[in-house]
């Protein structure tokens, strides 16, 4: 092969290859784009519960829904809208009907027969297109208090599995900022049995200790795996991606204080408002069952093209038209009992809905209650733990001052250091506890809101 059939052989694998690639750009692009736009880069508590909301399928369901019964309403409300229609017909006769008239039989009609109808019909009082209609700002209205009530929801849960999250990486930490005295203990009391200031329990004891901690250490590397799988399930976050919370321990003890005088008001809380939405629905409804004693009343109008000839070539040679325009009233005069019977049935639903709100304040109450109690003990605890805490660091000070000075055992060591870790370890999740009682009077109070 000649140099110039070599070049233009490359020339066209470039061509062609320059081509595949400006054909999947647009597929490319997108996909690292979506990629991209699905890792969250800032995970704190607020980003983490935004993206949620953005992203959980529960919430997108319910959008859908939203558009499903926007959909839903439009399609009734077009009712209200003149009908146009338009049907063609076109009939041959076989055999033409006869009639005996005068004592001659004649025949009435032809062989062929074709009609075009325009028809044109106008609602005037129909009491299923009057209830979408004033009943459609409504039904919007709960299709979207539904959608607030799952963000709610959403955003609840994914504040509790971040605090999950953050106190299994608190206690991680801790863990591993005492594997790190344990080693220097270790390497201490190794190097004193072995210039026979003490004997050889200290050391295996800090090798007892240090195994503990290492085993402690991976079953909660272990935990701390699930609760970000849970978390990311609630977020919708995807599968395969990383995800490491930032979180700022200060910054969330200024987050504790709450004020415990305030009152529970059922008009901010999404379910009263729901079952609001819902009563006016109902209220709504044995209206519409009242009006099933009047009357559909409905204009109609048609313009028809006719044709007629026994010969089909020539049928639409010659056109009869006729035209109409009338007035339709349609009143049931009896149906056994059946509009008595759905009007009592509406208004026991109605009374039903009364029930549900007596309880719906219940519970609330109830809720409230609980939430609260929960919030003022574990706010207790917290400020027991974080004294305790402060405590045991000092005590822990001191001891391993002293045994490195020979005046305490390092039994001692190993029970002060157990102390101060078991402590921090309390302090976190008594944190995080309280941050989350904290979140349950807010929903019991109706403040969570997206």
């Amino acid at each position: 092969m000649s140099n110039l059939n070599k070049e233009r052989l490359s020339q066209k694998k470039k061509i062609l290859l320059a081509s595949l690639l400006a054909l999947s750009m647009p597929f490319l692009l997108p996909a690292q784009q979506q990629s991209g736009d699905s890792i969250l880069q800032n995970a704190t508590l607020e980003n983490v519960i935004q993206y949620a909301i953005r992203r959980q399928p529960l919430i997108q369901q319910s959008l859908i829904d939203e558009q499903t019964t926007e959909a839903q309403i439009r399609s009734k409300l077009a009712e209200w809208y003149p009908q146009l229609n338009f049907n063609y017909l076109l009939q041959h006769n076989f055999e033409v009907q006869t009639a005996v008239i005068g004592g001659e039989a004649r025949k009435l009609g032809v062989n062929n027969t074709s009609s075009l109808q325009f028809q044109a019909t106008q609602n005037l009082f129909n009491r299923d297109v009057m209830l979408a209609s004033r009943t459609a700002k409504d039904v919007r209205l709960l299709a979207k208090q539904s959608t607030a009530n799952t963000k709610i929801d959403v955003a609840v849960n994914v504040a509790k599995a971040f605090y999950d999250v953050l106190t299994s990486e608190q206690q991680i930490r801790v863990s591993n900022e005492d594997i790190l005295r344990l080693e220097r203990s270790l390497k201490d009391a190794t190097a004193q049995y072995n210039a026979g200031v003490a004997d050889k329990t200290d050391y295996k004891r800090a090798t007892i200790a240090l195994n503990n901690a290492k085993g402690l250490l991976k079953g909660q590397e272990e935990a701390l795996k699930a609760r970000r799988e849970y978390l990311k399930a609630l977020m919708g976050y995807p599968i395969s991606e990383p995800i490491d919370i930032i979180y700022d321990t200060l910054q969330m003890e200024k987050e504790i204080p709450l004020d415990t005088t305030q009152q529970v008001s059922y008009t901010s809380r999404i379910e009263f408002q729901l079952l609001q939405t819902q009563r006016r629905l109902q209220e709504a409804n044995v209206k519409y069952n009242k009006w099933a004693y009047l009357p559909n009343v409905y204009a109609t109008g048609a313009y028809n093209f006719n044709f007629q000839n026994d010969s089909f070539s020539k049928l639409y040679n010659t056109n009869y038209p006729n035209s109409f325009a009338g007035l339709t009233l349609s009143l049931p005069l009896f149906q056994g009992g059946k509009r008595k019977y759905n009007i009592q049935q509406a208004e026991w639903d109605l009374k039903s809905i009364n029930w549900q709100e007596i309880g719906l304040k219940n519970s609330i109450n109830s809720e409230y209650a609980q939430a609260l109690a929960q919030y003022k003990g574990s706010l207790a605890v917290y400020l027991a733990l974080k004294e305790n805490m402060e405590l045991a660091k000092e005590v822990y000070d001191v001891i391993n001052l002293q045994y490195r000075n020979g005046v305490k055992t390092y039994l001692e060591v190993i029970t002060a250091e157990s102390d101060l870790r078991t402590a921090r370890i309390n302090y976190f999740n008594a944190l995080n506890l309280l941050l989350s009682a904290k979140i349950d009077v807010q929903k019991a109070l109706g403040q969570i809101n997206y």
